[in-house]
């Protein structure tokens, strides 16, 4: 391992250093550590053991420290491998420099942010703006106040739900018609045309024989997670070679996601789809599914599946018209808020949210400064809102009832001093240099010893700042950001619905398999949403004409979900196609 060709950015250069000495001590170049071995890195937890009683470095206390220095350095990228694909310099995941060059007198334009001299000032400015209109609002409302030089919420930021709307609920359940899943889809695909997004991988065009009915049938044995065998026992004259001939040449993560998004757009153009949103407002959450195979991406999550079963999550960012427009599979070991840039990026949908909500797991302080530089507004519901630390930008300003609160200072300056290299930072995020979840997980790593993280870190303390403190005194603001998470924690119902054989648990391990599912899972979802929406919409006007009152406003606040109406197990395609 210590003698892979490793490099190092600026300022790691001692560890470079220290694995040389290991080198040379393990080919009895050395006999023991010369009195200049660098130590600096070496853990506050060792140092006790560090030295002898004569003052020498003891060296297994020293290669331990070191073994622990390259693994954080490698995780931060302060250590890297040139040629590898993930252990890379950061600065070769971004824009290459000539590419750089070439945008960077252009780059505050195009993402409409001041240019470097004028950052300070326009922070400022508008840091003090929020407060000032925060400061006339915090006492017409009453969801928080301040005690003792403390935040104290006088109540909690849930929606209340009136019985009209539980009861109309109902109704609209009660009239939905049951449908099996496979008619359905194939419902959903005659007016969408979602299916001509399978096409074969390249030189292979010969379609199988019942090629639209395997099709379907692959696509439910993915999304229920019955697989390919169980499948073919319930479809008359649909094989299991034929099952995996389609899934192999045809069911693939870009081609699933095409047709999903396909689904999306033609929601999207319904017009009863607006009275739930235009788009602009999205949501992203993590479900975790069980998985009995063993997978890089499994992990323990005690809080549901106990210290002995392992799951893994899958991320799904949904819009304010209840439409899943990126799909993603993660482990449960990293926080959720390395992937919330991910989905709004990749994007392959005529939605364009600006607007993005998540649960304390998807929220950093880094993420706010990424969102707000890359033009989007980040939401999060905060768990613990009045434990969370507030910053000021100016130490000598008094901003009254705000005072106590904002009783620690961001660090502008250095926000400044960094302006550029986050520009460019941004820009590659823009191109798609490389995958959004790989900086935020670099930036994190790498603070505090990093200026650049530190950058994003204390331009994302003022952002997150300015938003709680809009929260605190916004109740439209509120709604909208429960009422948004409420969508997307409700169709979590669905995929529990769909995805119901082997007791709703993954049984392969392997990444594209799992990926499969996944964007089957989507897909079905969506086509779900859409014949659903098509049916209330009807049912909608049925009680109308009964002479119920049901105006637009309370229909916005009824879910597009429905779930129990459609079958999804038994005997498919009774009725041969």
């Amino acid at each position: 391992f210590l003698h892979l060709p490793f490099a190092a950015e600026q300022g790691s250069t001692q560890l470079i250093k220290a694995i040389q000495l290991v080198r040379q001590l393990d080919v009895n170049e050395l006999k023991k550590l010369p009195r200049d071995t660098p130590t600096a890195f070496v853990p506050k937890e060792l140092r006790r053991g560090l030295h002898d009683a004569a003052g020498h470095i003891n060296r297994n206390v020293w290669e331990m420290g070191l073994a622990f220095a390259i693994k954080d350095a490698l995780r931060s990228g302060d250590l890297y491998l040139p040629q590898s694909k993930q252990h890379v310099s950061f600065w070769n995941l971004m824009l290459s420099d000539t590419a750089w060059q070439a945008l960077e007198s252009s780059a505050s334009i195009e993402l409409q942010l001041p240019e470097k001299e004028d950052v300070k000032e326009t922070l400022t400015q508008q840091f003090e703006e929020d407060v000032n209109t925060a400061k006339e609002k915090f006492d017409t409302d009453d969801f928080a106040q301040i005690q003792d030089k403390k935040l104290k919420l006088k109540r909690d930021d849930k929606l209340p739900r009136p019985d009209k709307l539980t009861k109309l609920q109902k109704a609209i359940d009660a009239n939905m018609p049951t449908i099996r899943i496979e008619q359905l889809l194939m419902e959903v695909d005659q007016l969408t045309g979602f299916t001509k997004h399978f096409t074969p991988i390249q030189r292979h065009h010969a379609h199988p024989k019942q090629f639209y009915k395997t099709l379907l049938a692959a696509i439910i044995s993915q999304a229920t997670n019955l697989g390919v065998v169980a499948m073919s026992t319930s479809v008359k004259g649909v094989s299991v070679d034929m099952l995996r001939h389609i899934l192999h040449y045809y069911i693939r993560e870009e081609t699933t996601k095409a047709a999903s998004g396909e689904l999306v757009n033609c929601h999207h153009q319904l017009p009863f789809s607006s009275i739930y949103g235009t788009g602009e407002i999205s949501s992203s959450d993590a479900q975790r599914f069980g998985i009995r195979a063993s997978s890089l991406l499994a992990s323990y999550y005690p809080r549901y599946y106990g210290y002995y079963q392992k799951a893994i999550g899958i991320y799904t960012h949904v819009s304010d018209q209840y439409s899943v427009f990126s799909t993603q599979v993660i482990s449960c070991s990293p926080r959720e808020a390395l992937y919330v840039l991910d989905g709004l990026l990749e994007n392959n949908t005529i939605l364009k949210p600006r607007k993005h909500t998540t649960d304390t797991n998807g929220y950093t302080e880094i993420i706010f400064a990424l969102c707000h530089l890359l033009g989007y507004e980040f939401m999060p519901r905060i768990r613990d809102l009045k434990d969370q630390q507030l910053y000021r930008i100016n130490k000598d300003v008094d901003y009254g009832v705000f005072t106590p609160l904002l009783n620690k200072s961001a660090n502008i300056d250095i926000v400044v001093e960094q302006w550029s290299a986050m520009l460019r930072v941004v820009l590659s995020l823009l191109r798609r240099t490389v995958p959004a979840h790989v900086v935020v997980q670099r930036l994190i790593n790498s603070y505090p010893s990093d200026r650049l993280s530190k950058a994003f870190t204390h331009l994302g303390r003022i952002i997150k700042t300015q938003y709680i403190l809009r929260y605190l005194t916004d109740p439209q603001l509120r709604r909208m950001v429960q009422r948004q998470l409420n969508k997307g924690e409700y169709r979590h119902k669905l995929p529990r619905w769909i995805f119901f054989a082997n007791q709703g648990e993954f049984t392969k391990g392997d990444y594209e398999q799992i990926m499969n599912k996944a964007s089957s899972l989507s897909l079905v979802s969506n086509a779900i949403l859409y014949w659903n929406t098509i049916k209330i919409e009807k049912i909608v006007a049925s009680l109308r004409q009964q002479g119920e009152k049901i105006d637009d406003d309370t229909l916005s606040h009824i879910s597009l979900l429905p779930y129990k109406h459609v079958l999804p197990n038994g005997t498919y395609f009774i009725d041969d196609l």
